[in-house]
């Protein structure tokens, strides 16, 4: 195994680049844009494509973040079952949420097409997979709710779902065509690209030093430049950094992944034959997919970035021969590691963080086409100013206890898992 936590296979595969230098010098438009992931990037292009004029400023490069380290499943919905959003937000609120967000991978999959965005782009559904008999319960429950509301959802059984997988590891699961896989990183490489053709100014390398407010105009500094904007978004999520005034709580929770080489083609070939990407129901979570190039990528909670970190490696190695025992002897060449936020009840927060200006994070590992619908609402709520636009009502401030000890809680409950099951 070769890791750095810091560089995943997507940096080196993505066949999208844009070109964004630092800002140098003032410049005044209607929508200033921090963070270049899916949010931001998103929001970028929508207010460009409406005639605002726009400027993105990224810390380090387009995709740093989540967005570009996570595993590349363009899900419908949020982790929670529709019930238990509504529980949260209300019958209304819930209702609108839900909705939008089952619209999700279709908005995705759209500006792939619009943009020709070289991303990989495969629509053929995800696998909630069942992990054990309580799993499948909860997979049941979950199909009920998805489709009272309608979703177009169908639960497997386990012969039906080692079809679908080429693995008897599990006891059923619900597939969801609505949803797919991308390269992920390319995918917001290429929304900052198409942002930029649509007018938009993005500059990577370019960390927001200092930020106010004076009654009519926000004002940001950045190390050679400074921006004048009329309406902000703050899209930093699970990287937010600095800027003490408009400080994001959230729970911040890794999750690593590792990749095999490109598969033999006889032993790619039973494998997820029908191209869906898959996660399981399992308390400590474990997903896996192919990529384009026929590597298996799974990962799991965890942080590659400490001296425990052998345990997760040495448990992803054991969870791919025990769902696959075809790769028992496959090495793991490439592992990274990306952060999560994480909120108390899993439902994303759009906060006002003062006239004109919102802040959204909070996606809870769902962020590509959540991040994808807020990051265009947003713009075009503050753009056309009717809060009515927003996918969710904005709180004036959102704050999450203990977050500090909820994360290493996590770290550890996923250490002492992988080495509790790798002694099994």
């Amino acid at each position: 195994m070769t890791t750095d936590p810091e560089i995943s296979l997507w940096t080196k595969t993505s066949c999208e680049r844009v070109d964004a230098p630092p800002l140098t010098g003032p410049v005044t438009v209607d929508l200033a844009v921090i963070g270049g992931g899916y949010t931001g990037c998103s929001a970028a292009l929508h207010a460009a494509q409406s005639g605002a004029s726009v400027c993105l400023l990224e810390a380090l490069e387009i995709g740093h973040g989540g967005s570009g380290r996570n595993v590349g499943l363009a899900n419908a919905g949020l982790w929670l079952p529709p019930a238990e959003i509504r529980a949260h937000l209300g019958r209304e609120a819930g209702d609108r949420l839900i909705a939008l967000l089952a619209q999700a991978p279709a908005e995705v999959f759209r500006l792939i097409r619009d943009h020709a965005i070289d991303c990989e782009p495969v629509q053929a559904g995800t696998l909630h997979l069942a992990h054990s008999p309580k799993g499948l319960r909860d997979l049941q429950t979950r199909h009920q709710q998805l489709s009272a509301d309608g979703a177009p959802v169908e639960l497997l059984s386990a012969q039906e779902t080692a079809g679908r997988t080429g693995s008897t590891a599990f006891h059923g699961a619900i597939f969801d065509p609505r949803a797919g896989t991308i390269q992920p990183l390319a995918f917001v490489q290429g929304l900052a690209r198409a942002a930029q053709q649509a007018g938009a100014a993005i500059h990577a390398s370019c960390p927001v030093q200092a930020l106010h407010h004076d009654g009519d105009t926000w004002h940001l500094a950045t190390p050679q430049g400074s921006v004048r904007a009329k309406a902000l978004i703050q899209a930093t999520n699970a990287y937010h950094a600095g800027l003490p005034d408009t400080r994001q709580d959230y729970v911040p929770v890794y999750y690593f992944q590792y990749a095999t080489d490109p598969l033999p083609e006889d032993i790619r070939a039973t494998l997820l034959p029908g191209g869906e990407g898959c996660w399981d129901t399992g308390l400590i979570m474990t997903s896996f997919r192919m990529d384009q190039a026929g590597r298996l990528v799974i990962g799991a909670m965890g942080d590659l970035g400490h001296a425990g970190s052998f345990v997760h490696r040495g448990w992803i190695t054991r969870k791919l021969a025990q769902t696959y025992p075809a790769l028992a002897d496959q090495p793991l060449k490439d592992g990274w590691h990306g952060r999560i936020a994480m909120t108390s009840d899993h439902i994303p927060k759009l906060v006002q963080i003062g006239p004109s200006a919102l802040s959204a994070h909070g996606y809870s590992g769902r962020g590509i086409g959540p991040g994808t619908v807020f990051g265009r609402m947003m713009a075009d709520s503050l753009l056309s100013g009717d809060p009515a636009r927003l996918p969710l009502p904005p709180v004036p401030e959102h704050s999450e206890s203990w977050t500090g000890l909820r994360r290493a809680y996590f770290e550890t409950g996923a250490t002492l898992t992988h080495l509790v099951k790798a002694r099994v």
